[in-house]
């Protein structure tokens, strides 16, 4: 197969662990025979200091005329600490989103046994958790009309029909392909945009009587997640309430830099790390880049590819296996590994992998 693929980096550790994420995308690529090509595209607070946009539009088009876009971070202190700033890289990160329709954000939060200590939950209520959250990622108050103003301000979670079926619809397939568990998030006892989700989520469930079909308030959601995380199968909520409920199960696994996401919907997929930029840790050679990778192994798998994917998993597994990890999941007294070493030791698997 021929893959294009952009490749946006970003700010903070972006640039690091999408070395890794590259390096490992093209390792299984030649293992596998495929013809990959990339093309390097700004994005985030370095496209601001260097255009003036965060989200430029020859990106914009290195990114339409690609098959997948490989995305690693956006965000930095300067404009976080500056309320007054008119444009923030975050900006960027929406305008990709809305651009390409990227309506449906694919966050997998699964545990790795050797690393259930890491979890601040109890042994006995994260082991074994795998579930999805399937968050829209369009519509609601991130994309709707706001007022800004000195004595007030207001955001308006908006939402259509077709908006709604069209993501309910993504979540019934994978749970088509999982479990056969459906849970839908909303706040319909208070928010009259929930009161719309969960109305067409009812009307369309008869479609899918094979799938067991629950409701679930956003806010027992959440204590769910901490209280019985092995719960859920699929989730499925819009932008606000997914936006939050994914970062919070993030911490079920022990780290952020542990899980990928895919955002797809009606033009060139996005696949990426759920953690920001952690500007902090930038060119310490100490950010984690399993999550960039984990997000090539969905990248692999969004176009068929299983055993490349599968490959990619099995790597990532046999590293945590063998300590090979970077310092914020390393066992007491292990070996130091930085970004680097963790990604060429992954490397070094996957090509030598009979």
């Amino acid at each position: 197969m021929k893959l294009k693929i952009a490749v946006l980096a970003g700010d903070g550790i972006g640039p690091e662990i999408m070395e890794q994420g590259v390096a490992v995308l093209s390792a299984v690529a030649r293992k596998f025979g495929h013809e990959v090509t990339y093309k390097e595209a700004l994005c985030g607070a370095h496209a601001i200091d260097e255009v003036g946009d965060p989200f430029p539009e020859e990106t914009f088009q290195t990114c339409k005329e690609a098959d997948a876009v490989l995305f690693a971070s956006v965000g930095d202190p300067k404009f976080d600490n500056d309320p007054t700033a008119k444009v923030r890289p975050e900006q960027g990160l929406l305008a990709m989103r809305k651009k390409l329709g990227l309506y449906a954000n694919i966050r997998p939060v699964e545990t790795f046994d050797c690393l259930i200590h890491k979890s601040p939950l109890k042994d006995e209520l994260v082991r074994g958790a795998d579930f999805i959250c399937i968050r829209e990622l369009t519509g609601g108050m991130y994309f709707g009309e706001k007022k800004e103003g000195t004595d007030e301000a207001y955001d308006t979670n908006f939402y259509s029909r077709p908006e709604v079926e069209r993501i309910l619809r993504v979540a019934y397939q994978y749970a088509r392909q999982r479990r056969h568990h459906l849970t839908v998030v909303d706040k319909a006892n208070v928010l009259a945009s929930s009161r719309l989700w969960r109305k067409v989520a009812q009307e369309m469930m008869t479609e899918y009587p094979d799938v067991e079909t629950d409701f679930m308030y956003v806010d027992n959601a959440a204590m769910r997640m901490i209280q019985d995380p092995r719960f859920f199968d699929v989730m499925v909520t819009e932008n606000t309430f997914g936006d939050i409920l994914t970062d919070e199960g993030s911490c079920i696994t022990g780290s952020m830099g542990l899980l990928p996401s895919a955002s797809t919907g009606s033009s060139t997929p996005v696949f990426e790390p759920i953690h920001g930029s952690w500007p902090q840790g930038k060119g310490l050679n100490i950010a984690n880049p399993l999550a960039q990778i984990l997000s090539v192994a969905m990248l692999f798998e969004y176009f068929g590819l299983k055993a490349e994917g599968a490959l990619v998993r099995e790597a990532v597994k046999a590293s945590l296996d063998a300590n090979v990890r970077t310092p914020e999941i390393q066992v007491e007294g292990g070996a130091k590994y930085g970004t680097r070493e963790v990604g060429a030791w992954i490397v070094n698997y996957i090509e030598n992998k009979a």
